[in-house]
């Protein structure tokens, strides 16, 4: 999938406590900001994830406290 294909068919919202800086989160990202938080390994993998969830939201959480849900617009 391209950027443009993930941001057109998903809302990506982030919840819990950034480490950088200690601030919660809890807001609507794209896929660059996404990245920004994560990294593309794990992005690659809760997109696969996603893909295989047949609900329209799927949550994938990591264990530092962040929380990736993946809403179908």
């Amino acid at each position: 999938y391209t950027t443009r294909e993930i941001n057109a068919n998903y809302r990506i919202k982030v919840n819990g406590v950034n480490e950088e800086n200690g601030k919660k989160l809890n807001t609507l990202v794209g896929v660059s900001g996404l990245l920004k938080l994560i990294g593309a390994d794990l992005f690659n993998k809760f997109m696969e994830r996603r893909e295989r969830c047949m609900d329209d939201v799927c949550v994938c959480k990591l264990r530092r406290g962040l929380k990736v849900s993946f809403y179908v617009k």
